[in-house]
């Protein structure tokens, strides 16, 4: 039992590692072992876990399956260990979570380093995405995710935890007519976020679509907020970005624009102790974001 175990334990690892070598000298085992190891493996299941190339390793659609079922199980084992060797019960390990690029950058480094000096045990690694949804990349432990509409069908448990009010946005000194209704938008230049971007209003029980006029296409909040300021268009963005900037100001339209909702999705509801620590200071600082 023990020796299956073991083998699990180090497919775990390779996958997590992102290679047999980093694998291994994580485990501290001979690359060579290791391959035997994940050779006999894929004998026994009777299936190629892992495809290997010289640059990368990617995992079939058996190894995915062995991987979501084998990680919270050797999280679970992983973190008694822990308790059992570690009188202080201290949570321990490698925490890698999926942010947005540009939210709340400078509140969310805040929180993860007071996070880390309170919990030192635990190694943070944080990546960002720039693209409106992110890849569900299973090496993440949280990914935290702004969204309108509901999110891809996929494996992960989602939580949503806050809601963002909207606005569209134009430049301040820029004479808007007194007709304002969604289709009125059409008329104005629009800077999007991307190529077929579409706004959302929420108008009594009813959702409307409205496809804007686009005249230029900034991924980024801040360039869009620039361009905005500008002249260049009207622009959709959090109402904590444009709310208190005095270059620009609020549309009145008849229609609310759909609010962006903060949810964060991890692996499995049997969740390790590092990723709950984590989870539930989060939710504790909540209102750093939502006072914003």
């Amino acid at each position: 039992m023990i020796d299956a175990f073991n083998g699990y334990l180090y497919f775990v690892t390779i996958v997590e590692q992102g290679s047999i070598t980093q694998a291994s000298q994580a485990l501290s085992m001979p690359k060579s072992k290791l391959s035997r190891r994940l050779a006999l493996l894929e004998e026994q299941l009777g299936s190629q876990l892992l495809i290997r190339t010289t640059r990368k390793q990617q995992l079939t659609e058996s190894g995915l399956l062995l991987y979501q079922a084998c990680k919270p199980h050797v999280e679970a084992l992983n973190v008694m260990e822990h308790l059992v060797h570690d009188k202080q019960n201290k949570v321990k390990g490698k925490l890698s979570i999926l942010l947005p690029l540009e939210f709340f950058n400078k509140v969310i480094s805040g929180l993860i380093t007071e996070f880390a000096f309170q919990y030192p045990d635990i190694e943070i690694h944080c990546h960002h995405y720039s693209s409106a949804y992110p890849e569900f990349d299973h090496q993440y432990d949280l990914v935290f995710v702004l969204h309108e509409e509901t999110l891809p069908t996929s494996n992960w448990i989602g939580k949503t935890l806050l809601s963002f009010p909207q606005s569209i946005y134009v430049n301040k000194s820029q004479v808007i007519d007194e007709s304002r209704s969604v289709e009125d938008l059409i008329h104005y230049r629009t800077i999007a976020s991307s190529e077929n971007e579409q706004w959302l209003f929420r108008n009594k029980e009813s959702v409307q679509v409205f496809s804007p006029n686009i005249a230029m296409v900034l991924s980024s909040n801040e360039m869009r907020l620039e361009a905005c300021q500008r002249g260049m268009g009207v622009v959709k963005l959090p109402d904590y970005i444009g709310r208190n900037n005095q270059k620009i100001k609020a549309f009145n339209i008849a229609g609310k624009v759909m609010a962006q909702q903060l949810t964060i999705l991890f692996q499995s509801r049997n969740i390790p102790a590092k990723t709950r620590t984590f989870l539930d200071y989060f939710q504790s600082k909540l209102g750093c974001l939502a006072d914003r």
